[in-house]
Protein backbone atom coordinates (compact mmCIF):
# COMPACT_ATOMS: atom_id res chain seq x y z
CA UNK A 1 0.00 0.00 0.00
CA UNK A 2 2.66 2.41 0.97
CA UNK A 3 4.23 1.68 -2.21
CA UNK A 4 1.39 3.18 -4.14
CA UNK A 5 2.11 6.32 -2.91
CA UNK A 6 4.78 6.50 -3.42
CA UNK A 7 4.69 5.60 -7.31
CA UNK A 8 1.80 8.56 -7.17
CA UNK A 9 4.32 10.69 -6.17
CA UNK A 10 6.94 10.64 -8.50
CA UNK A 11 4.32 9.93 -11.05
CA UNK A 12 2.64 13.52 -9.86
CA UNK A 13 5.77 14.57 -9.37
CA UNK A 14 7.39 13.73 -13.43
CA UNK A 15 4.03 15.19 -14.75
CA UNK A 16 4.28 18.41 -13.08
CA UNK A 17 8.08 18.70 -13.69
CA UNK A 18 7.28 18.25 -17.70
CA UNK A 19 4.28 20.31 -18.00
CA UNK A 20 5.73 23.19 -16.15
CA UNK A 21 9.12 23.08 -18.57
CA UNK A 22 6.95 22.87 -21.55
CA UNK A 23 4.66 26.02 -20.24
CA UNK A 24 7.78 27.99 -19.38
CA UNK A 25 9.04 27.37 -22.84
CA UNK A 26 5.96 28.24 -24.43
CA UNK A 27 5.87 31.41 -22.55
CA UNK A 28 9.45 32.15 -23.15
CA UNK A 29 9.13 31.84 -27.16
CA UNK A 30 6.03 33.83 -27.48
CA UNK A 31 7.59 36.29 -24.97
CA UNK A 32 10.68 37.17 -26.96
CA UNK A 33 8.50 36.97 -30.34
CA UNK A 34 6.79 40.26 -28.62
CA UNK A 35 9.99 41.90 -27.25
CA UNK A 36 13.33 40.89 -29.60
CA UNK A 37 16.50 41.11 -27.28
CA UNK A 38 17.56 42.97 -30.37
CA UNK A 39 16.24 45.50 -32.36
CA UNK A 40 18.17 47.51 -36.11
CA UNK A 41 18.85 50.32 -34.13
CA UNK A 42 20.71 48.27 -31.28
CA UNK A 43 22.28 46.36 -34.28
CA UNK A 44 23.42 49.39 -36.19
CA UNK A 45 24.65 51.18 -33.10
CA UNK A 46 26.80 47.93 -32.18
CA UNK A 47 28.35 47.71 -35.80
CA UNK A 48 29.47 51.71 -35.47
CA UNK A 49 30.71 50.63 -32.16
CA UNK A 50 32.59 47.72 -33.16
CA UNK A 51 34.03 50.27 -36.19
CA UNK A 52 32.34 48.53 -39.03
CA UNK A 53 30.54 50.86 -41.04
CA UNK A 54 26.84 48.61 -41.71
CA UNK A 55 24.93 48.64 -44.82
CA UNK A 56 21.43 48.25 -44.90
CA UNK A 57 21.45 44.62 -46.33
CA UNK A 58 24.12 43.57 -43.80
CA UNK A 59 21.72 44.62 -41.03
CA UNK A 60 18.82 42.63 -42.83
CA UNK A 61 21.06 39.83 -43.21
CA UNK A 62 22.30 39.77 -39.43
CA UNK A 63 17.94 40.63 -38.51
CA UNK A 64 17.11 37.22 -40.34
CA UNK A 65 19.80 35.15 -38.82
CA UNK A 66 18.38 36.52 -35.09
CA UNK A 67 14.98 36.22 -36.03
CA UNK A 68 16.04 32.72 -37.11
CA UNK A 69 17.59 31.12 -34.22
CA UNK A 70 14.68 32.39 -31.99
CA UNK A 71 11.90 30.39 -33.72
Amino acid sequence: MLWLYILIGVICLAVGLILGFLIARKYMMSYLKKNPPINENMLRVMMTQMGQHPSQKKINQMMKAINNQVK
